[in-house]
């Protein structure tokens, strides 16, 4: 009688360019069935665009064409591993800014025609999406927040291509707004962190802000009316083309009281929806750059425990955009027999969640998300 099969050793590599972030990683499946991460580098592109206000496409697609292949090469090297040991290459296939994922998609193509090595396409927001998997070993299903700079929905994960949505923003993310605000603030980029640390020292009553969509049923989210209100208390206090560093510092609390509010108000429903399947270890994990702040992290821990479900969230590091992610992605694609040839194509927009209705409109490039 034959005995349990025993998953054999992978080790994959993985290759992420979305947007301004130039990242590659190994990670390894060891025959226990362990999964490490054994490199992740990532190049960053701060400085690039810190003049800029924002990432300009143009300039991060150039600076992921001139640091790809760099980045792999220290990533084998951290990992100590050829490049002909591993099993297969990972990329990031969208969605994106198209000349970022086009860089990556290329090298990777390179990569696997030299080598023989199989490809794999992965959707940068399930490289989020199974994180928590990576980090803290969830079984399916679980519920995900997905939330960064250009995403924010609720997804119940069943596999690593089985996603539900059940809300989302229909308009600006969390991050996008972050970032907007800290621009209306003077405040450096990425603006997450910057508008962060402001709100720490800043009164968070002072300013009214709405909470978007609260008298709405359901689980979709609005931020781009917050922005505009952060605008309007900004013109009222600012005296000439100066804002005082307490008013600064106040609107950035109160703008982040309601972002925390919002999501903490649209989880406790999604929880609803995904509870209603009685799901064998219940588990909400949250995950994306807007996952490394410390008070959304703290207000959804709350509300997990309230709801009776595990939290989980990522290393600060595996929030932000990596190549860790990616490659565990492709591990799990791997396994279930995926396989992309050399017509692999770059996406701008590529939804995890093709059944339901785009959230913010769709056209010849396909639905955005």
């Amino acid at each position: 009688m034959e005995g349990p099969l025993v998953p054999r050793p992978i080790t994959m590599l993985g290759l992420e360019s979305s947007c301004d972030d130039t990242a590659a990683a190994v990670v390894r499946r060891d025959q226990a069935g362990a999964v490490s991460v054994v490199s992740n580098v990532v190049f960053g592109q701060t400085e690039l665009h810190r003049a800029f206000g924002g990432v300009v496409p143009e300039i991060a697609a150039r600076a992921h064409a001139e640091k790809i292949d760099i980045c792999v090469e220290q990533a084998l090297g951290d990992a100590g591993i050829p490049l002909l040991n591993v099993d297969a290459i990972a990329v990031t296939a969208g969605p994106g800014l198209i000349g970022g994922v086009m860089s990556g998609v290329m090298c990777a193509k390179g990569l696997s025609a030299a080598t023989g090595k199989p490809l794999i396409g992965v959707n940068h927001l399930a490289g989020h999406a199974l994180t928590p998997r990576l980090t803290d070993g969830l079984v399916y299903p679980y519920l995900m927040l997905l939330v960064s700079g250009g995403h924010c929905q609720f997804l119940i994960v069943r596999g690593p291509t089985d996603f539900t949505r059940i809300g989302g923003t229909i308009d600006d993310a969390p991050g996008e707004a972050f970032d907007k605000t800290a621009r209306l603030l003077g405040l450096p980029q990425p603006g997450g962190p910057a508008v962060q640390d402001e709100a720490a020292l800043g009164d968070a009553k002072r300013f009214k802000f709405p909470r978007p969509m609260l008298d709405r049923e359901g689980c979709d989210m609005s931020f781009s009316g917050l922005k505009t209100a952060v605008l309007r208390a900004r013109n009222e206090v600012m005296i000439g083309d100066t804002i005082a560093r307490s008013d600064v510092r106040d609107l950035c609390a109160g703008f982040q009281a309601a972002v925390v509010d919002v999501l903490a108000e649209k989880t406790r429903r999604a929880a609803a929806l995904y509870l209603a399947e009685t799901p064998s270890q219940p588990a909400l994990a949250v995950a994306g750059g807007v996952a490394a702040n410390t008070a959304i992290r703290a207000t959804l821990e709350t509300v997990s425990e309230e709801c009776g479900m595990r939290f989980t969230a990522p290393p600060l590091a595996l929030c932000t955009d990596n190549a860790a992610m990616i490659a565990y992605a492709g591990l799990e694609l791997f396994e279930a027999g995926q396989r992309d040839g050399l017509d692999l194509s770059a996406r701008p927009r590529w939804p995890l969640d093709n059944a339901s209705a785009p959230m913010l409109g769709s056209g010849k490039k396909g639905a955005k998300a």
